[in-house]
């Protein structure tokens, strides 16, 4: 089978390119062209793709409730005293690399402020500032922000990524170049114990929990496997919440309860945008892939498959805290958030890769790596899908079949779908309470009233979820399967 793949890569790697969006618009058009030729089975279809939605609801719900309540645990425990019970605890240094393009100088400040206010010693914290040759005003930036809180850390590096022929210009070939240069400076020159570094992905608008590091600290101290581990935060966009228009709010809201719900579902854990892993597994695999824009499920599973299936995702719960995407006028913020959910759904540019190390990677449980590949199938190729299906689905074969309203499906799929769909909606509340409770205090400038009213703009959810999420994916996919590759933007900061 290696042989097989390596003889034909090109052609493999396009049939499964090809792939993902083949069956995400087949789903899609099927509830319109099957209505004609098997309406039955569109209408079952449908209710199934309703109870599952339900199922979806209902779990997002309950593992948000338990997230919230182990990271309200979390933040209350002295996670140093815990540290200080392991004898080797200063042993430990954190890399932290944080991937900078045309970021302001005001959001860098704000990241490596909280980097500083860390309740581990900051002696025990290295921070990278990985920026790129072909940002002109970089070098200038460094410098304000080295001479600021350079003395503050054990280490203030800054790394500067040349254009390399072959490389994608993007946070994953930043952040490869960024770590072999700490790793080169820090374990090869200065003499560093490998075992004891980890390093840290730290978008550069991220704001970390204060006790972030003591956590961590105790985590990989704790742990026997801490060679083969990825530790991952609730990343949730709180940053400017109060300041993003409705609709940009709504879908972060959203993102934000997912990400803090994942957290309690270790079975489909993986790491995204902020991550720590062991240096020496990072070192082991030879960085993040430089080809690549998705950096976060890549650098999972080339160390899955690279250790056989033995590297897991462990929860740190604890928020930390990114910008919403967010630009100088409603209607380019509107622009950004859309690049950036595109971007995102560019992750299903992955799975030609993680198909091709299904089949070729020897010594892997055959369970476990298959269980990982489909739940990644899965969110990818549903990422378009699910809007359609849930918003539209029960009314297309109606509309397009007259005959279908005879039927007995026809006639009680509408009623039923509509129950199953109002149970989403419980669902849905409990997770917005869970959010309430988790996002920053109202500001003064922002009115009780207007508070009070807030949860109102969650009417927007069927145009919100079309524009930000359905478009997006879809434009994602379909540029995949034409072979029309996109171009790495950085969201836009202000």
């Amino acid at each position: 089978m290696k042989d097989f793949f390596l003889k034909y890569d090109k052609q493999i790697t396009r049939i499964l390119e090809i792939f993902p969006g083949f069956v995400a618009w087949n789903l899609i058009l099927f509830p319109a062209w099957g209505s004609f030729f098997f309406p039955l089975i569109v209408g079952y279809f449908i209710l199934a793709f309703d109870i599952f939605w339900l199922y979806k609801s209902a779990s997002l719900a309950v593992t948000a409730t338990i997230s919230h309540f182990k990271i309200k645990a979390a933040e209350k425990l002295n996670w140093m005293q815990e540290v200080k019970g392991f004898g080797d605890w200063k042993k430990v240094h954190h890399i932290v690399v944080i991937p900078t393009y045309k970021e302001p100088l005001h959001v860098l400040r704000r990241t490596i402020k909280r980097l500083a206010e860390q309740t581990l010693p900051s002696e025990q914290i290295i921070v990278v500032l990985a920026t790129e040759k072909r940002e002109e005003e970089a070098r200038e930036k460094g410098a304000i922000l080295k001479k600021e809180f350079g003395s503050r850390f054990d280490h203030f590096l800054i790394t500067v990524h040349p254009d390399i022929s072959g490389e994608v210009k993007g946070k994953s070939s930043n952040q490869a170049w960024a770590g072999k240069q700490a790793k080169r400076k820090l374990v090869d020159d200065l003499g560093y114990g490998i075992d004891y570094l980890t390093i840290t992905s730290l978008d550069a608008d991220g704001v970390l929990h204060p006790q972030y590091y003591a956590y961590l600290t105790f985590k990989f101290l704790d742990d026997p496997h801490r060679y083969r581990r990825f530790w991952h935060s609730a990343v949730v966009y709180y940053n400017n919440y109060w300041r993003v228009p409705a609709p940009v709010r709504v879908i972060n809201t959203i993102g934000s309860i997912w990400r803090i719900g994942i957290l309690s579902r270790k079975d489909r854990l993986i790491q995204m945008s902020v991550y720590s892993a062991s240096l020496k597994m990072i070192d082991e695999v030879g960085y993040w892939d430089v080809d690549v824009i998705p950096e976060d499920y890549r650098i999972f599973f080339k160390c899955f498959f690279k250790f056989q299936g033995k590297v897991e995702v462990e929860p740190i719960f604890l928020p930390t805290f990114v910008d919403a995407a967010e630009s100088t006028s409603w209607w380019k913020t509107m622009v950004n958030q859309y690049e950036q959910m595109k971007r995102w759904a560019w992750g299903v540019s992955d799975d030609p890769q993680l198909i091709k190390w299904w089949f070729t990677v020897p010594n892997v449980s055959f369970w476990d790596k298959t269980i990982h590949l489909l739940k990644v199938l899965e969110e990818h190729i549903l990422w378009p899908v699910n809007w359609f299906i849930i918003t539209l689905g029960v009314n297309i074969p109606t509309f397009l079949n007259p005959n279908f309203r005879r039927m007995m499906i026809g006639f009680t799929l509408p009623r039923i779908s509509s129950f199953i769909l109002t149970l989403c909606l419980f669902f849905l509340g409990v997770a917005l309470i869970i959010d309430a409770k988790q996002r920053p205090p109202r500001p003064k400038h922002i009115s009780r009233w207007r508070q009070a009213l807030m949860p109102l703009e969650f009417v927007l959810m069927p145009i919100v979820g079309f524009f930000f999420n359905a478009l997006p994916g879809l434009d994602a996919h379909t540029r995949l399967m034409l072979g029309k590759y996109i171009e790495y933007k950085v969201t836009e900061k202000v």
